[in-house]
């Protein structure tokens, strides 16, 4: 019986094997992701400013209709590093919204102006409203979608590893970054091979290329920037602005963790120089 049991078990497997692929297994194929220049890229790059507030503009226009980013207070806006909006700005956008606290003295909740130290507003009270609006899809928080997604190595097995040491000399971290480009400036027509399912859209950047996000920007639809923002608004300018932005909602500390990195290095290389003539001259007199 046993011997049965294995003997089609096998059977099954070779099956499997020799079989076409199916849409399921073609969906969990990997796409390829052109990396893109970033000013944050490498181990010196740092954020621009300018673009970040750029960025907050696509996200709050655009991004925050559907997703959340509770992990990113307002104070953060104002903060360095960051967008470094003045802090009266800050603190005036913050007022502009109403925050549940609570409970009072009476044991009740209550609405009350949004503070520096308070979060970002959510679109949503709960998970199940927004399931509810969005046909049972869940619009991810998108505080860490820059470290939530990344890009596939594609090329032979054998050259992995060497493409690995040199992301790891140039302080390769923007495979998030790179993503998010893609994917919102990755919607086109459907090939005529392929059948959608109902609600969905076609991404070039998106596993399975099946995505049920609608294009939140366009090439006839994109935000506007003020002739003193910096840059001219597209749908790529968009895409790059709001990508920054999100990378750094990620990782608010980057560039103080890399200038605090470089004062390391420069602290460990001259603690080794005097280290080293410290031994040359207490070891001299010894043959």
């Amino acid at each position: 019986m046993i011997t049965r049991t294995i003997r089609t078990a096998l059977q099954a497997l070779v099956l499997a094997a020799v079989v076409a692929p199916t849409p399921l297994l073609a969906a969990s194929e990997a796409v390829h992701i052109d990396r893109q220049k970033w000013s944050f890229a490498g181990v010196t790059g740092t954020f621009d400013k300018a673009q970040l507030q750029r960025g907050y503009q696509i996200y709050k226009e655009v991004c925050a209709v559907c997703h959340a980013m509770k992990r990113i207070s307002f104070r953060n806006l104002a903060q360095a590093g960051g967008p470094a909006f003045p802090e009266e700005s800050v603190k005036a956008l913050a007022a502009s919204f109403k925050v549940e606290d609570g409970p009072d003295d009476n044991g009740k909740m209550f609405q009350r102006p949004g503070k520096l130290a308070d979060p970002l507003p959510s679109p949503f009270k709960n998970e199940k409203e927004a399931r509810s609006i969005h046909n049972g899809a869940y619009p991810p928080d998108l505080s860490l979608i820059a470290r939530a997604r990344n890009v596939e190595y594609l090329g032979p097995w054998y050259l992995h590893p060497f493409s690995m040491v040199r992301d790891v000399v140039n302080g390769y971290q923007e495979g998030g970054a790179d993503y998010l480009y893609a994917l919102l400036t990755g919607y086109r027509n459907p090939p005529g091979n392929l059948k959608l399912a109902d609600g969905m859209n076609f991404n070039a950047a998106f596993p399975g290329y099946q995505i049920a996000m609608v294009p939140p920007l366009a090439k006839d639809n994109f935000i506007k920037y003020q002739a003193d923002a910096g840059a001219t608004g597209s749908l790529e300018q968009n895409a790059r602005d709001v990508t920054a932005f999100l990378s750094w909602a990620a990782d608010p500390k980057h560039d103080e963790r890399k200038r605090m990195g470089w004062k390391v290095l420069l602290y460990l290389l001259v603690t080794s120089v005097l280290l080293y003539f410290a031994k040359k001259r207490l070891w001299a007199k010894v043959h």
